[in-house]
């Protein structure tokens, strides 16, 4: 009780310092961070839908239509993907509020006012480069510290849902079919009763190689992340012809049964780790890894620092980018929109593709679209504040 009493007062007083620091900003600060935050939101509920919908989405549908998992379980997948999209839409729409604030601030001449009473467009930034770089320690954060976290969950939910998918618990005398994706009967299961997630007296027969038929009869028989535990039994090895060429007795014995669908599932992705665990992850299996995946962790790791960053170049090329001529009556802000991300996208897509294949150092690739928007935003920049 004390400790939820604690909780609720820090909440409080953090919301009483975060409003006093809101209202102590000038009039103006105010009206552009109103402004940002609410188009920000609603990036954010676009942009994540859209990224969602188109690829996060269709993955997970395609694991529970192949893997059998139940939708209780592909809900909770659901919310637990979410943090990998988050961190994509972040820059984005802090682009698309950049742009929408300071198109609609020009589009009113209010701009031209604030410039009149010697307000210049350095200060008119502040408030928006400030919400930016909140925006990129925000989106580092949740890439460092949320998204390993609900990786690591959402495939440790998937393999759990598959392994009850094997196992009826509190059943006797029953068969569990194991079928491809093609509807084919792999393998047979049959056990006399399961209990504690433990198949006993259990048969297996496997029919997925054509050109052998293996039968594995054991006392107990458990599943795991990467296959089948067995305990006292005896595999059995019957040709085409029906002839019996090979029996081997053991005590225990690991069987890869259905290791090709566990293997689309435990996928070791670079999202489960944080920076500082990536690289050592890299430095430890340095000897063991191959030069092509090598180079992929590599280039992950530093995409790490470098996507955070991109919040706050997009906002610098954002904003120069957005002022219209006084004589333009339409709100080009979305169009600027769409057109910086696709061609920064473009050139993240090329660059990373350069570090993963070893043209370009693996550490430059990341930081090279960021760095070409970042450069060409600072001199648009200074050439609209300082020149024209």
């Amino acid at each position: 009780m004390i400790n939820q009493e604690k909780i609720f007062l820090t909440y409080k007083n953090l919301k009483q310092r975060i409003k006093d620091k809101y209202n102590s900003l000038s009039i103006l600060d105010r009206y552009i961070l109103k402004q940002l935050f609410d188009v920000f939101v609603l990036g954010v509920v676009v942009f994540t839908s859209i990224i969602f919908a188109s690829e996060t989405f269709t993955q997970l549908i395609k694991q529970i239509s192949l893997y059998g998992i139940p939708f209780h379980i592909a809900i909770m997948m659901i919310v637990l993907n979410l943090p990998q999209v988050f961190v994509l839409t972040i820059p984005i729409s802090t682009l698309f509020a950049t742009v929408m604030t300071v198109n609609d601030l020009s589009l009113k001449s209010e701009i031209t006012v604030l410039r009149a009473c010697g307000i210049g467009l350095d200060r008119i930034a502040k408030p928006i480069l400030c919400f930016a770089l909140l925006m990129t320690v925000a989106s580092f954060f949740i890439n460092e510290f949320i998204v390993p976290i609900s990786s690591v969950q959402s495939k440790s939910l998937a393999i759990y849902s598959l392994e009850q998918k094997h196992i009826p618990e509190n059943k006797m005398n029953f068969t569990v079919k194991d079928i491809d994706k093609e509807g084919k009967l792999k393998r047979l299961f049959y056990a006399q009763w399961c209990k504690d997630k433990t198949l006993n007296n259990v048969t297996v027969v496997d029919i997925s190689n054509p050109k052998v038929v293996q039968i594995v009869q054991a006392k107990k028989g458990t599943t795991s992340d990467y296959g089948w535990k067995f305990d006292n039994g005896v595999i059995y090895s019957i040709a085409q012809n029906g002839k019996t060429f090979n029996t081997s007795l053991f005590e225990e014995s690991n069987i890869t049964f259905g290791i090709g669908d566990v293997n689309e599932l435990v996928k070791e992705t670079t999202s489960e780790y944080n920076f500082f665990k990536l690289m050592k992850h890299i430095e430890n299996q340095k000897s063991n890894l191959e030069k092509k995946i090598k180079l992929e962790y590599e280039v992950n790791l530093f995409d790490k620092l470098a996507l955070p960053l991109t919040t706050f170049a997009l906002a610098i090329i954002g904003i120069p980018l957005a002022i219209t001529p006084p004589r333009a009556r339409v709100n080009r802000g979305f169009l600027f929109s769409i057109l910086i991300i696709f061609i920064y996208y473009v050139i993240r897509a090329f660059s990373l593709n350069l570090g993963a294949t070893g043209t370009i150092p693996s550490f430059v690739a990341p930081w090279l679209p960021v760095l070409s928007i970042s450069l060409l935003g600072a001199y648009l920049f200074y050439r609209k504040a300082y020149k024209i």
